[in-house]
């Protein structure tokens, strides 16, 4: 078996739930009602997602982590 990494970006909604997409499989998203629910849904779309891949003979993306940096801004800005 090859293992595969993923980032995974988790977006906490407004309803409370956790988005989860994944910036290497396009259209590659879940969500769950907590944050480990989102991770372990997470798992099972992006094996769904490169299981159909697979399947169709397309080869499964190597996100190249050394290219990859994700980081916080903050930005300051006047009154309106």
């Amino acid at each position: 078996m090859k293992r595969y990494d993923f980032t995974i970006i988790v977006e906490r909604q407004p309803e409370g739930e956790y988005l989860v997409t994944v910036p290497a499989l396009p259209g590659c998203f879940t969500e769950g009602e907590t944050l480990e629910e989102a991770r372990m849904m997470a798992v099972d779309a992006i094996r769904a997602y490169c299981t159909s891949l697979q399947k169709h003979g397309e080869p499964i993306p190597e996100e190249d982590t050394e290219a990859q940096y994700i980081s916080h801004l903050a930005i300051e800005l006047e009154p309106a």
